[in-house]
């Protein structure tokens, strides 16, 4: 996703050329539906078929579009962490780090937890505590607790 005042099929043909030189097995990308046609040449010319991928323009309200929510909840996973919110960094390899932490933390949870989604909420019920252990304890009644 680009975040730029540029158009996206110019900023995206300079974006194009830096992941194709850094990723030269790279043959297929999704592109929204700005993307014109010399940037698909553009594309084209390092070997690479953009996807251009569209709303279905019969849908009424909000429909999510298959592959470009795949990237919108990617982006809100990586929000979940604190340092990932705001980009205050001088230096853009040091979000990019913190990306890969952020993913890492992510595939490591899924693997350890049997997690499938991570959340804002708290999956833990209100009548439960969130300390192991805790609702097991013995209740104490107000007489006990003077003692």
């Amino acid at each position: 996703m680009l975040a730029t005042a540029a158009g996206d099929s110019t900023a995206g043909k300079a974006l194009l050329d830096q992941t194709a030189a850094d990723h030269p097995s790279l043959r297929k990308i999704w592109v929204a539906g700005g993307y014109q046609k010399h940037f698909v040449e553009h594309a084209a010319s390092f070997g690479i078929n953009p996807e251009i991928v569209q709303r279905d323009p019969d849908a009424e309200g909000f429909t999510p579009v298959p592959k470009r929510w795949a990237v919108e909840r990617t982006d809100g996973w990586l929000m979940l962490h604190r340092r990932l919110v705001r980009d205050y960094e001088a230096h853009p390899h040091r979000p990019e780090a913190m990306i890969h932490l952020a993913m890492t933390d992510l595939m490591g949870r899924r693997r350890l937890t049997g997690e499938n989604t991570i959340s804002r909420r708290d999956p833990t019920p209100a009548h439960q505590s969130r300390i192991a252990g805790w609702n097991n304890r013995k209740k104490i009644g107000p007489e006990e607790r003077r003692a």
